[in-house]
């Protein structure tokens, strides 16, 4: 079984101004995509799903096609890939939007458009954050080993301080689990940096408070491991989210809250899965030079080829 990566790359970029996803920042012009493509496949996924907007569906189209046409799975199959577009409009019968809304409903919103494409585990991620070698391989080995199960999903747990951006305050949600590792909360705080003491602190979302946060707490970076199944429930979740917020101008349906909904209903568990890597991504324009200067060490040290696609 080959699991399915779905690439969350409808967003604009706001903060950092552009398509991110589309920014060049490997020593050949190569962009964060292509790294986790590249760890993904040597993690033995055999599918990419694209969740673009389609305004730019058919230069991303090319960009692919141009780039990843040779690329092999690791048992010698050509990668498969998949685009499908998130818009405003593309929502349950039966609603009536705000017709001043333009952005579309979110991540996990994003997440449903692929419902008619994926057929078996697949792993979540956005398009414009690196994750590193491990935790694609961790994400896999979860999927391989959820091909028949329903009701069980899976966040892959950053540490939180290998997570923080130098330019700024981040945000980031912070995961509660049991004794089992079963995620309990997803808590987001707000403007998170570490002080010059090495003392970390952010914005409690819940409470308003600024708190003290712990380097080794488990942070979400937005990468999940679901089963088809979740197309199901979380479908019927957006449905109750419209039902209260279809003429809202801003508000969205996140992956977190999707879970949440699930867990809490008793309907699901989530596993959350530590991993060691370190992300790092363009959240401001002033992240960009630190991400060119940590993908040039990341080649020079024989992690990745340059170029990464001959």
């Amino acid at each position: 079984m080959k699991p399915t990566l779905l690439v969350l790359a409808a967003g604009m970029g706001s903060r950092y101004g552009g398509l991110k996803q589309m920014d060049g920042l490997g020593p050949n012009g190569e962009t964060i995509i292509d790294y986790s493509i590249y760890d993904a496949v040597h993690s033995g996924f055999g599918k990419v799903v694209y969740i673009v907007r389609e305004y730019f569906l058919e230069q991303f189209r090319q960009t692919v096609k141009e780039k990843y046409s040779h690329v092999k799975c690791v048992d010698g199959s050509p990668l498969e890939f998949v685009f499908v577009t998130q818009e405003l409009n593309k929502i349950p019968a039966g609603f009536t939007l705000n017709p001043e809304r333009q952005k579309p409903w979110g991540t996990a919103h994003a997440v449903l458009m692929a419902k008619d494409v994926i057929d078996g585990p697949f792993v979540v991620i956005n398009g414009d954050d690196y994750y590193g070698r491990d935790s694609f391989t961790i994400a896999a080995e979860w999927c391989r080993s959820h091909e028949n199960t329903h009701g069980q999903y899976a966040i892959i747990g950053f540490e939180l301080d290998n997570t923080l951006s130098e330019s700024g305050g981040v945000s980031r949600g912070i995961c509660s689990y049991d004794k089992d590792m079963k995620l309990t909360d997803v808590v987001e705080h707000h403007n998170i940096i570490m002080d010059d003491d090495g003392r970390i602190f952010g914005d409690n979302s819940d409470t308003g408070a600024r708190v003290e946060l712990r380097g080794k707490d488990l942070c979400s970076m937005n990468m999940w491991g679901f089963t088809p199944d979740f197309f199901i429930s979380s479908e019927e979740s957006f449905k109750s989210f419209l039902q209260a917020n279809s003429m809202e101008l801003k508000k969205e349906f996140y992956i977190p809250y999707a879970v949440d909904v699930m867990v809490k209903a008793g309907a699901a568990t989530c596993e959350v899965l530590h991993t060691p890597s370190r992300w790092f991504g363009v959240t401001f324009k002033e992240d960009r030079p630190g991400v060119v200067s940590k993908f040039a060490e990341l080649v020079r040290e024989g992690v990745y080829p340059s170029p990464l696609y001959k």
